[in-house]
């Protein structure tokens, strides 16, 4: 069986969470081809050493176009702050490789219609982490609108709640503009549109309002124990109009305490609504409204029966619940399945797809600081 040879830019949080994918992806699926962890690359060659010796891989460098020009190289994987995606992406699709990139797509809209222009003359494949399309709850969400259960879709209710980023959180890559591009926005206002664009099959045409807000002004620099500025949003909540007819509703904050990763989404339309929170990720709740008066309300779906629910027959028997990790397990299977020609489980975002979820946040940051509404085709 072929392998795909794996170049990993970036060594923490999301690389190991990519990293666990591609380690456990072999055990539980049966694939066309298996990921090979081939090169990991960053920028701390002691730090390096340690990954790669913990995680697996074979080759090690702090060299980016060492790692991504190497012909061994099937798939170069970008899982750095935002601002450093462009860069490997555009080399990369360059030399006719395949590319997986972190969301957002890039830090600014700019680099990411680079991204999407060159991922369009690559002859390379382009995927997109935005990992909640793989939870089963969510894929199932996807399918049932897709059979017409809900009908037309009246309303989308979108919010990523998180409260880790209050003042005594120290400053971060991610509360700079410069590395972030924004923050909850482009960070958690990127995740909720994709899934909404994902599960309703619809796209947004108008941003019609937007607010934009920092609470917290200056965090303190561990380096250097001085306060420094941050310069991204901790909130943004804009409204907005499908072109379909639905609407739709955006919140992201960081300074929501209660909610550690509450990231959630209620859809309704003429036959019945459905809704889903990732801190009860394997709970999808469906509402069939011709059940009537009597017996109608929210029923509660366990998605992880094998045959029935998205990806649940390559894991555990039924109940045995799965976790944040599992997402990226499954993302890795579907795209060896479609660099091997196959079809994924569910749709997978390419650079194109995460090019239009980047136009909506772009509009709604326009629209808050202009105080109007903004139509998408103004952005381009």
């Amino acid at each position: 069986m072929k392998n795909c040879n794996v170049a990993l830019i970036g060594q923490k949080f999301m690389g190991r969470a990519h990293s666990n994918a591609y380690g456990q992806v072999k055990r539980f699926f049966n694939l066309p081809i298996q990921p090979a962890l081939h090169t990991i690359v960053g920028r701390n060659a002691k730090e390096l050493a340690a990954f790669a010796a913990r995680w697996g891989y074979v080759n090690k460098t702090t060299s980016l176009h060492e790692a991504v020009m190497d012909e061994a190289v099937d798939l170069v994987d970008i899982a750095t702050p935002n601002h450093v995606h462009a860069e490997p992406a555009l080399l990369a699709l360059s030399a006719g490789k395949h590319v997986a990139c972190e969301k957002p797509l890039a830090g600014t809209l700019e680099d990411a219609r680079s991204m999407r222009n060159a991922a369009r003359k690559s002859r390379g494949k382009t995927f997109v982490w935005f990992n909640y399309r793989r939870c089963p709850a969510v894929a199932l969400a996807h399918r049932l609108v897709k059979e017409k259960r809900l009908g037309r879709i009246y309303h989308v209710r979108a919010q990523y709640l998180q409260s880790w980023g209050g003042p005594q959180t120290p400053m971060l890559w991610r509360f700079n503009k410069k590395e972030a591009g924004s923050g909850a926005h482009g960070d958690l206002n990127a995740h909720i549109v994709d899934m909404a664009r994902f599960i309703t099959g619809d796209e947004i045409t108008e941003v019609n309002g937007a607010i934009r807000k920092t609470f917290v002004k200056e965090r303190k620099d561990l380096a250097t124990g001085k306060m420094k500025r941050s310069s991204v949003d901790d909130c943004v909540l804009f409204l907005a109009s499908f072109k379909q007819g639905a609407v739709g509703s955006f919140e992201a904050t960081r300074l929501a305490h209660g909610n550690h990763n509450a990231n959630k989404i209620e859809i309704n339309g003429e036959k019945g609504s459905l809704r889903f929170n990732f801190e009860d990720m394997n709970w999808l709740e469906f509402c069939d409204a011709s059940d009537g008066a009597r017996e109608g309300g929210f029923r509660r779906i366990m998605c992880t029966s094998a045959g029935n629910h998205p990806y649940a027959e390559n894991w555990w028997p039924d109940a045995h619940i799965l976790g944040y990790e599992h997402g990226f397990t499954n993302m890795a299977a579907d795209i060896m399945r479609a660099i091997a020609g196959r079809k994924p489980e569910v749709p997978l975002p390419d650079f194109d797809d995460a090019y239009q979820t980047q136009r909506v946040l772009e509009a709604a940051l326009v629209s808050a600081r202009n105080r109007c509404s903004i139509k998408l085709q103004e952005i381009r």
